[in-house]
């Protein structure tokens, strides 16, 4: 790798830094190439991202940035999970280490906040951002569907009554 592209690592890694919701820090222990696809694919489809990047560049990124702290982390075969959501790297993460002992949970943060591995497999615990706000509709909606029902019941109840005097007239 020469100059030119450490630098364009550099900026790649640190403009993720900058959009991050949390970074959660990974040793890899010996993962073949297909136990390492499928994390992939599932930090993807959980809207995260997942790069294995020397961890000296990534130091370098992390200056400036709020996620310092992590630095202490890098050290040995690691590699970086990133996310908007507060909670998807780390619940991507942390569901595929419970099955793969071959991937350890080194840390993370979650802005200037530092989570060790601990940290991390709480913050994964958590409902994620698509789980809370279907939830807060859920409340939302479960008072005005109740006044609805109030509002209509009223009116159901005198149209059976006059529906029943029509037919007692009508017989």
């Amino acid at each position: 790798m020469d100059r030119s592209q450490k630098a364009e690592s550099v900026a790649s890694l640190n403009a993720s830094f900058a959009e991050a919701g949390v970074v959660v820090v990974t040793r890899n222990l010996g993962l073949s190439v297909a136990q390492s696809t499928v994390l992939r694919g599932k930090v993807r489809e959980a809207g995260a991202t997942y790069k294995v990047a020397k961890n000296r560049l990534a130091k370098l990124a992390i200056q400036d940035t709020d996620y310092v702290g992590i630095g202490e982390f890098l050290t040995g075969p690691t590699a970086i999970a990133v996310s908007a959501d507060p909670v998807a790297a780390a619940k991507a993460v942390v569901d595929f280490a419970k099955t793969n002992d071959k991937l350890e949970i080194v840390g993370g943060s979650m802005g200037t906040q530092v989570l060790n591995a601990e940290g991390v497999k709480a913050l994964a615990a958590m409902p994620s951002l698509d789980e809370l706000r279907a939830k807060l509709i859920g409340l939302v909606q479960a008072p005005a569907t109740k006044v609805a029902q109030l509002t209509t019941a009223p009116a159901a109840k005198l149209a059976r009554v006059f529906g029943a005097y029509a037919a007692k007239d009508a017989a």
